[in-house]
């Protein structure tokens, strides 16, 4: 028996529902907030993700899945969505048509890391990237954005943890703090942090191995080397995060995972006890300098991610139902070979017309039928059986209401439809008188 490769797993039939729930809500806040979707490859040139020998996150150094293809030419299956979206920006002129572009992407993305709960070797991503703006209003927004999402899906105490890596000058002085002030605790440092001083000492502070110790916690903040416009930019955003009454909490530490970061970076967090410490759903933040890294123009960005296997798993674990029992609008019970020749063609009719109809291809009788039309939930149920067939009708059953009746069997669709609109005219009427 061939198995699925390690670290990967199927989406059966029963949970494809939640996933589509999941997908539809996405694409409906991101109409919100006027983001288009995009569509890119699910391998690149190696080159796009791996285009800074300085870089020195965990997903480029250890995580890609990287091949030769028959053509020779080195490809990466992507790890992340950020730097496909801004290649095909800059291949596509985007920045020509449109001075800022808001897009959206969902789909699989590919890391080669030990698999455990949670985490798999092929796992899903929804993000945003807000192109050619600078300003701290798009990283407010694309901050409300996740958080609408969060809230969207039913989870409550949503807190964005928020820091600003600053602009390049910032940056560069606080480097040179760092290293300092490492070097001199470099024999407590783990062997990954020992290494990162030397290409990149702020990836140091998002070690999960010496986060607790006291010469971590001890390490010079970065707010202390903020220039005047690094500054200004953060109290920006953080004024309209205020403004929208979107709870956060300033985090020093807070660096994020790949090293294209500038300005502000964030981490939302929803009240998931269950979670245990690690209450992260999704995160991102500010990068200036992809664009023309990738040979397009010097064109500030703002991005954010989710994994939806962790949105999904979030949701179960408070309770929140995504899926919705899996219904039809009818269910044809035909008796005889000719009845069901009948149907056939009367369920091809209602299908072109939008409704969703099922009928027994086992040739079994009417008790298991019933038995089928209960299990793929029907709204109705028609019986034809030889003596409907001979005077052109057909029985039909509104199993919400148990109301039976006999009608003309050309008339099925016209009937299933017309009920269907007075059911909803009731149900608005009741809305609005309540």
């Amino acid at each position: 028996m061939i198995v699925k490769p390690k670290g990967t797993y199927d989406i059966l039939p029963e949970e494809v529902k939640k996933w589509t729930k999941l997908e539809d809500t996405i694409r409906k806040i991101c109409y919100l907030y006027n983001y288009k979707e995009i569509r890119t490859p699910i391998f690149e040139s190696y080159d796009v993700f791996h285009r800074d020998k300085k870089d020195t996150s965990d997903m480029v150094m250890k995580e890609t899945y990287d091949f030769m293809d028959r053509g020779e030419r080195k490809i990466t299956l992507r790890p992340e969505g950020t730097a496909g979206i801004a290649r095909a920006y800059v291949e596509n002129k985007i920045y020509a048509v449109n001075p800022v572009t808001k897009l959206f992407y969902i789909g699989p993305m590919f890391r080669y890391e030990r698999p455990q709960k949670g985490r798999t070797r092929q796992f899903h991503q929804f993000g945003i990237e807000a192109l050619g703006s600078d300003s701290p209003l798009i990283d407010a927004e694309g901050i409300a954005l996740g958080t609408a999402l969060i809230r969207s899906l039913g989870l409550k105490g949503v807190t964005v943890k928020i820091n600003s890596l600053g602009d390049e000058e910032t940056r560069e002085r606080y480097r040179n703090v760092l290293v300092e002030y490492f070097t001199k605790h470099q024999d407590d440092l783990c062997a990954d942090c020992r290494e990162r001083l030397l290409k990149n000492p702020l990836r140091i502070l998002d070690c999960k191995v010496d986060k607790d110790k006291e010469f971590f916690l001890q390490a010079p903040k970065i707010n202390s080397y903020w220039t005047e416009s690094s500054k200004n930019h953060f109290e920006a955003v953080l004024n309209a995060l205020k403004n929208m009454q979107i709870p956060y909490e300033v985090c020093p530490n807070l660096v994020r995972g790949l090293d294209y970061y500038s300005h502000t970076v964030f981490e939302l967090e929803a009240d998931i006890p269950e979670f245990g410490a690690q209450n992260v759903l999704g995160g991102g933040g500010r990068y200036d300098k992809l664009i023309s890294d990738l040979g397009g123009p010097q064109t500030p960005a703002f991005g954010m991610a989710f994994g939806l296997e962790r949105l999904l798993l979030a949701t179960e674990l408070c309770g929140k139902k995504l899926d919705k029992p899996d219904s039809i609008h009818i269910y044809f019970i035909a008796l005889g070979e000719k009845a069901r020749e009948e149907c056939g063609k009367i369920m091809n009719i209602c299908r072109i017309g939008g409704l969703a109809c099922e009928m027994d291809y086992l040739g079994r009788g009417i008790k298991a039928q019933f038995k089928d039309a209960d299990k793929n939930n029907a709204h109705f149920t028609c019986i034809l059986g030889e003596n409907e067939l001979a005077e052109f009708k057909i029985n039909i059953k509104d199993n919400m209401t148990d109301i039976q009746e006999t009608i003309s069997l050309y008339e099925v669709y016209n009937y299933v439809i017309n009920k269907l609109n007075q059911s909803a005219g009731v149900c608005a009427g009741c809305t609005k008188k309540e």
